[in-house]
Order: structure tokens, then sequence, then C-alpha cells
């Protein structure tokens, strides 16, 4: 008897911890209707925007970016979306990196902004130019 009860207890105790394991079901709330689906981690404590509440006006123009420094001598301001600082008073001509690009029906570059130019593709320019005038 004494064996059969022990066998009964640890198999009660095992019963048990496989339960303590599972993760609780879900709470259908009696209605018969779907699990109440959880928001995806990170976005647990957003608030839901709704179509009444505009998104924030996207920046495009920044006076100087944090890693590229500005032409030299020349007013200009960062374009986020080109990804390049555009001169002020000049059309069509941008700066990074100690380089000039040009488009005048094709892609030119230069390390003067005078030049002497060097025609290039889409390919030789920065990502944002080359979407701007493929």
């Amino acid at each position: 008897m004494n064996s059969t009860f022990r066998l009964s207890l640890v198999c009660l105790l095992l019963g048990l911890a496989g339960c303590s394991l599972q993760p609780p079901a879900p709470d259908h709330g009696g209605s018969g209707g779907t699990p109440q689906q959880l928001p995806p981690p990170g976005q647990q404590n957003r608030p839901p925007l709704t179509p009444s509440q505009p998104l924030p006006p996207k920046v495009t123009r920044m006076k100087s970016h944090p890693r590229y420094a500005p032409p030299p001598g020349a007013a200009c301001y960062w374009d986020t979306a080109l990804g390049v600082y555009v001169l002020e008073g000049q059309q069509d001509l941008y700066y990074r990196e100690r380089t000039y690009y040009r488009w005048n029906q094709g892609w030119t570059w230069s390390n003067s902004p005078t030049g002497p130019w060097q025609p290039t593709d889409s390919s030789g320019v920065p990502a944002g130019l080359g979407r701007r005038h493929p």
C-alpha cells in the first residue's frame, strides 16, 4: 500500500508540474469569438493611430549633417531625401564627401564646383540623386 501511495503521489506531482510549464490558454471571453490578438513586442505601449491623427511632417531639409561636412564656402542645406547637400543659387548642383555632382541632361561629377566635369551614370552618384534623375 505504501508503494501504491508513493506511485500515486509521484504521478500527481508530475501531472501538476507539467501544467505549470504550459502557457495559459487564451481567454475567449465566453462569447465564442476569436481570441484577442496581442500587439508585437515593442508596440504594446503605443497609442493606436487613427485616421484623424495626421502623421508628423517628414523633414527633408537640415542645416547640416552630423557625418558629412558641408562644401567649403558655399550656402547650402542637407536634403535628407537625396542624401546630399544642395547648393543654394545653383541649379542641380549637389555635394557630398568632397565631390560635386551636377545634372545637365546627364550626370557629371567634379572635385570643384567650377569643374572640370567628368561624365558618369546614375550608379556613380549617391542613391537619392540617382532616383531623382534616373
